[in-house]
C-alpha cells in the first residue's frame, strides 16, 4: 500500500476538464495499486480544495465523502473519526476540517476551545471570550 497526497486524490474524485491527463493517470493507478492510504491532512485538504476551487456544495461534498469512506479501495486514516465528523458535517452546519478536530477532541474526551461562534454552539465547544482590561 502506499500513501497518497491531496492532488491524486482530486483527480480520482472529480472529472477536472482542465487536468483530463492526470485524472486518467490518478485512477489507472488506482486500478493497479488496489488500496491507497488517505492520511487525515488529506482528508481536510481535499475538501477545502472541492469547495474553493471546484465550488462544490455541502450536498455534492457529501456525495463524495461518503464514497470515499465506502470505498474499499481507499484506507483512511482514523476512520472513526473521519465517520463521526462526517456525520457531524451531515448533521450541521460546522465545516468539515472543525468537525474532524471536534471528533478528535472527542475521542481523547476533551472539551474544545474556540473563537468561532458557530463551533461553539457544539456539544463538548466552549466560546472562548476575551476580557480587555
Amino acid at each position: 500500500m502506499v500513501a497518497i497526497d491531496t492532488n491524486v486524490l482530486v483527480r480520482v474524485l472529480v472529472e477536472d476538464k482542465n487536468a483530463l491527463e492526470q485524472t486518467q493517470l490518478a485512477r489507472q493507478f488506482l486500478k493497479r495499486v488496489k488500496q491507497v492510504y488517505v492520511p487525515q491532512i488529506v482528508q481536510v485538504e481535499c475538501v477545502w480544495v472541492l469547495e474553493r476551487a471546484y465550488s462544490l456544495s455541502k450536498g455534492e461534498l457529501l456525495k463524495l465523502l461518503i464514497s470515499l469512506y465506502e470505498s474499499p479501495v481507499f484506507v483512511l486514516q482514523s476512520e472513526g473519526i473521519f465517520l463521526q465528523a462526517l456525520t457531524l458535517f451531515r448533521e450541521t452546519q460546522v465545516g468539515f476540517a472543525d468537525c474532524l478536530i471536534l471528533s478528535e477532541s472527542g475521542l481523547e474526551e476533551l472539551e474544545l476551545v474556540t473563537f468561532d461562534k458557530k463551533l461553539s454552539q457544539m456539544q463538548h465547544c466552549q466560546l472562548l471570550v476575551t476580557e480587555l482590561q
